[in-house]
């Protein structure tokens, strides 16, 4: 090991506080924003160890150079992390840099100098949606005849109608839904925020029927709205145990609606919905608003406009008089220097 400077603060000395008070009571991030953030530190903890051989006992925050990181970032490329990983966990440790040099200001020059890094580019990927036949196919798929299908088929109406994230749908509670004549939905979104999200009258009667079906005639409103039982015990439904539906149901709905991708997970409702919502003429501000975005920003990845929509543009703008004869045809001098020419 070797010997540190009198009192420079170790790199590792705050990140309990920073994972376990900071990050879920002072920010209010979700505990699975907490544990994506764990992990990224954990790798970066194991690339300093093995690679330089600075261990959680003697790594000071000046070791963690701009070099340093960027290093670390080659090595997540070169182990086959795509840029959106890379630039997860390059944020992760941005984060906790800001957050040891509010605490000491001789750290703050080592997290101006990360902050600079720029982030990893990699390849615009397509965000797939869900064609209106595909929608249709899958959301046929559970049988309304069985306690499974008629919960399966309330909770892929209620992802899509909703637009609501897989993480809201699973903290809800039956007394959350509100089935009445303007029937919606009390979601709590990222950073603690409650908002009302309004649902379809169909929706609402798929969830009334779940309810009834699934809780009884006298359901308790503190009880999970989708919910497994485990050890005896009702507890909330896992994201991998939704994820296992919709796969199932897109699955079965291949063979009669074969531009079904070959992987559907929840988000992919969300996201149709939201550009469905978008193409339909809904004003971006409200598609963010039913979305949960605090900024408007994000709810621009859902704008993709439609065929439509750019005809309709393009119309607007007129076309040009193909009648007009260019200025410089049968004019040499003019055509030889447009090419470049004397």
């Amino acid at each position: 090991m070797r010997r540190r400077a009198h009192d420079a603060p170790l790199f590792f000395s705050r990140t309990y506080d920073y994972l376990e008070r900071y990050l879920p009571t002072q920010a209010g991030r979700s505990q699975r924003t907490v544990e994506s953030y764990r992990d990224a530190l954990t790798v970066f903890r194991r690339f300093v160890r093995d690679e330089r051989g600075l261990t959680v006992a003697d790594m000071e925050f000046g070791d963690c150079t701009r070099d340093l990181v960027l290093s670390f970032v080659e090595h997540l490329r070169a182990e086959g992390c795509s840029a959106g990983t890379c630039n997860q966990r390059l944020a992760a440790i941005r984060s906790y840099l800001w957050y040891a040099a509010d605490r000491d200001v001789a750290i703050q020059s080592v997290a101006l100098s990360v902050s600079r890094i720029p982030p990893v580019k990699g390849p615009e990927r397509a965000r797939e949606r869900l064609t209106e036949d595909a929608l249709a196919a899958i959301l046929s798929q559970p049988d309304p005849s069985t306690r499974k299908g008629v919960r399966d088929r309330a909770m892929l109406a209620l992802l899509y109608d909703s637009a609501i994230r897989l993480s809201e749908m699973l903290g809800l509670d039956v007394g959350d839904a509100r089935l009445g004549d303007d029937p919606c939905i009390y979601v709590l979104g990222k950073g603690s925020k409650e908002r009302a999200v309004a649902i379809t009258p169909a929706t609402a009667a798929h969830l009334s029927a779940h309810i009834a079906c699934m809780h009884g005639t006298d359901p308790i409103p503190a009880s999970p709205l989708f919910f497994t039982i485990r050890g005896g015990a009702m507890r909330r439904m896992s994201p991998s145990n939704v994820q296992r539906i919709v796969q199932s149901c897109a699955d079965s709905a291949r063979a009669d609606c074969p531009d079904i991708p070959e992987r559907v997970h929840p988000h992919m409702f969300r996201r149709t919905r939201a550009t469905d919502l978008y193409q339909s003429g809904v004003a971006l501000e409200l598609v963010s608003r039913i979305l949960g975005h605090s900024s408007i920003e994000t709810t621009k990845v859902y704008a993709e406009p439609s065929m439509d929509m750019m005809r309709a543009a393009m119309e607007s703008a007129g076309a040009p008089d193909i009648g007009e004869v260019p200025l410089w045809v049968g004019n040499e001098d003019e055509m030889a220097r447009l090419c470049g020419l004397r």
